[in-house]
C-alpha cells in the first residue's frame, strides 16, 4: 500500500492512542510523518514504531503543547521555518476535555477546551494551508467524536466544543475545496484508549461502582458488542488522506460499531 509516497503528514497528539495509530497507518501508506505532542520521551518511543517500508527519510517529531497557544504557534512556526518541504496532510487530534455534567462545568473549562481544540486546529490550518494551495493538494482530517451527531451523557464540555469544531470544519471545507484541499472529520466511538479508560474510571468513582460494570454497560450500547481499536479509526483516516478520497469533503464519518443512533 503505497498511496502516499512523497507525501508529508503532520499528526497532532500522536504519541499514543488514535493519534499514534493514525501516524502508523499513514507511514505504512508511504507518507513521511511528523509526530506532534508535548512529551518528548513518548514521542521518541512512538517514532520507533513508524514503518519505513517505503524508504521514508523524514519521520521525525515536534514537541508542542496546546495548553499555551502563543508558545504553540511559535513552536510550529519555528519548525516550519527549519524544514525544506511542506505538509500535504494535517491530522488535527487533541485529547478530549475531562468528563462531567455540563451544569457543573466551570467557565474556564470551556475556554481551555476551545483553545485546545478549535483554536489549535485553526493555528495549524493557517500555518499549512498556503503550501497546500500552492500544490493544489491537501488533506485536513479532524479527529472529533460521535457527539457531533449525538451528545454523549456526562461529557458536557466535550459535546459543546466538538460541535464547534465540526462546524468550523464544514465551513473550512467549502472555502478550501476549489484548491484541491479536502477537510473531513472522523468521529470515533468508544475506542480502547487511555481516554476511554479515564472516562470509565471517572464514572465508576462518581457512582461508586466497579469500572468493569461501567465498561459492560457501554459495550452493551454498541451493536458490535465491543470497543473499537485505535487502528480501526486510523483506517478511516488513511482512506480520507488517500487520492481515492479526492472528491469527499465536508463530511463526518462515524467509526463506532453502530452505536450512534442517528444517521
Amino acid at each position: 500500500m503505497n498511496l502516499l509516497i512523497n507525501k508529508n503528514a503532520l499528526v497532532c497528539g500522536s504519541s499514543q492512542g488514535i493519534g499514534l495509530a493514525s501516524a502508523q497507518y499513514l507511514a505504512t501508506m508511504g507518507a513521511n510523518v511528523c509526530l506532534m505532542g508535548r512529551n518528548e520521551k513518548s514521542l521518541q518511543e512512538a517514532l520507533k514504531s513508524l514503518s519505513i517500508i517505503h524508504d521514508q527519510q523524514f519521520h521525525h517529531y515536534l514537541i508542542a503543547d496546546v495548553s499555551d497557544l502563543n508558545q504553540y504557534q511559535k513552536d510550529l512556526e519555528a519548525h516550519l521555518s527549519k524544514i525544506s518541504y511542506s505538509y500535504d496532510i494535517l491530522i488535527n487530534n487533541t485529547g478530549g476535555p475531562p468528563s462531567g455534567p455540563i451544569v457543573k462545568a466551570e467557565i474556564e473549562a470551556f475556554k481551555q477546551a476551545f483553545n485546545n481544540h478549535l483554536l489549535a486546529n485553526h493555528i495549524n490550518v493557517l500555518a499549512l494551508k498556503e503550501a497546500m494551495i500552492k500544490n493544489n493538494f491537501g488533506r485536513i482530517i479532524n479527529i472529533i467524536s460521535t457527539s457531533v451527531k449525538q451528545p454523549l451523557p456526562n461529557l458536557g464540555v466535550s459535546n459543546t466544543i466538538r460541535a464547534a469544531v465540526a462546524n468550523w470544519s464544514k465551513t473550512l471545507a467549502s472555502e478550501l475545496a476549489p484548491f484541491g484541499i479536502t477537510v473531513n472529520n472522523v468521529l470515533p466511538g468508544a475506542t480502547s484508549t487511555q481516554r476511554l479508560e479515564a472516562i470509565i474510571n471517572n464514572k465508576a468513582n462518581q457512582n461508586q461502582i466497579d469500572a468493569s460494570h461501567v465498561a459492560d454497560e457501554m459495550i452493551n450500547e454498541i451493536p458490535m458488542k465491543r470497543f473499537g481499536k485505535p487502528e480501526e479509526i486510523a483506517a478511516a483516516v488513511g482512506f480520507l488522506a488517500s487520492p481515492q478520497a479526492s472528491y469527499i469533503t465536508g463530511i463526518n464519518i462515524p467509526v463506532d460499531g453502530g452505536r450512534t443512533a442517528c444517521l
